[in-house]
């Protein structure tokens, strides 16, 4: 099961993420999501746990609790929307018209 984790510190690692997880289940993997230009935290992560029992466990037992003076947001992740389907356009708006030749 894979499980969103909210307001983290700048300061936290993974280990330490994995670490506070681990009380309550076996771990697959843990990632914190770093922004691809600074390297710096975004503030949130997940963890993947591969039994949902475990798993809920967890969420019910960390949400709410503090982490490093920050208090933790600890839910089941969602499936990922993409964000960018549909837009774009902008480009040529009308203007124009004509596409005759000019004449002097």
């Amino acid at each position: 099961m894979n499980i969103y984790v909210g307001n983290l510190s700048q300061d936290v690692q993974e280990e330490e993420l994995k670490e506070l997880f681990e009380a309550y289940g076996q771990i697959d993997t843990v990632s914190i999501v770093k922004d691809k230009y600074s390297g710096g935290s975004k503030g949130f992560g997940f963890v993947e746990m591969p039994s949902k029992e475990e798993a809920l466990s967890a969420i019910d037992g960390l949400n709410g609790k503090e982490l490093k003076g920050k208090t933790l947001t600890v839910n089941e992740a969602r499936p990922r929307t993409d964000k960018r389907h549909g837009g774009g356009g902008g480009g040529n708006r009308g203007g124009g018209g004509g596409g005759g030749r000019r004449r002097w």
